[in-house]
């Protein structure tokens, strides 16, 4: 986490914000925590640009005060929790905080440890999300803070959209090759990517983490048909297992599952993580403004 604060600023606003590879969300709230207004822009994550990630903070907090009915408050006025996606790199993280306006507090972390405070409301506990990527963290009952995975598309992400999609691809590539019978789900991925060597590999070339995480749902859709889609599916379930066991070896935090991916492989979890599992306090903003209000390092 990185946290810069003004001498003796006493915020009148406080701010969270949720940013990531597609979009960057903020909620305002007033020094009582009474909810103001909401505002959206384009995507904060810090692979993608220190600039271009405070210059759509800055318009989604814009937003959110117009929403408000609210003439945009100074800087100094604003308190700012910020769980960006890409905030786990020091020297990114170093950029970025550089580049802050003058707010009366900033405080960085992950967009995972923003939701990891917002699903437990700052206690202990863990969390694992799996959408387009995935990622796990934990805040142990010794105050200790865990991640794992998160390693990012092609090298890590097990369990994820991205992953799924991937692997969807290679069962197409083996059935156009005729290494393996072409089942439900390669012809339901030649419909999208393409049916000939060709079109497949110039599908393959573009599409990126998001193009092969569009892939996902025709996985869950062929599973009833299709052997091959049930194993990768299986498989997904057993990574997300994975993480949650080296988060917490002893198998007794609470556990949010985060994301649409992590939601509909639930039902494939062994019954003692289920057990686990519970519905989250709140979202990514909410520890975003936990974290705005109230700065502190999960060690």
């Amino acid at each position: 986490m990185r946290l810069q604060s003004l001498p003796s600023a006493q915020p009148r606003f406080f701010i969270g914000v949720d940013g990531g590879g597609s979009g960057t969300r903020v909620r305002l709230v007033d020094d009582r925590g009474r909810a103001l207004g909401q505002g959206e822009a384009g995507p904060s994550a810090l692979g993608q640009g220190i600039e271009q990630a405070w210059e759509h903070v800055q318009l989604a907090i814009e937003r959110a005060f117009a929403q408000a009915g609210l003439p945009l408050a100074a800087a100094a006025d604003c308190a700012l929790g910020l769980g960006l996606a890409g905030a786990h790199t020091p020297a990114r993280c170093d950029r970025f905080m550089a580049a802050a306006p003058a707010y009366a507090r900033v405080a960085l972390d992950t967009d995972a440890g923003t939701a990891l405070r917002g699903a437990h409301r700052g206690a202990p506990g863990s969390i694992v999300a799996a959408g387009t990527g995935s990622v796990g963290e934990a805040l142990r009952c010794d105050g200790r803070r865990v991640s794992v995975g998160g390693w990012g598309f092609g090298i890590g992400d097990e369990g994820s959209g991205g992953w799924l999609g991937l692997a969807s691809v290679r069962i197409a590539q083996r059935a156009l090759d005729g290494r393996a019978s072409a089942g439900p789900l390669a012809r339901a991925v030649w419909r999208v990517a393409g049916g000939q060597r060709d079109a497949l590999l110039d599908w393959a070339a573009v599409a990126g983490q998001h193009g092969f995480a569009r892939l996902a749902p025709l996985v869950f859709d062929s599973a009833d048909a299709d052997p091959a889609a049930r194993r990768l599916l299986d498989e997904a379930a057993h990574a997300l297992v994975e993480m949650a066991a080296a988060l917490d070896p002893a198998a007794e935090l609470p556990l949010v599952l985060i994301g649409s991916i992590a939601k509909r492989l639930a039902p494939r979890l062994p019954k003692e993580w289920l057990a686990l599992v519970v519905a989250p306090h709140g979202d990514a903003i909410d520890g975003a403004l936990l974290l705005a209000r109230e700065p502190r390092v999960l060690a």
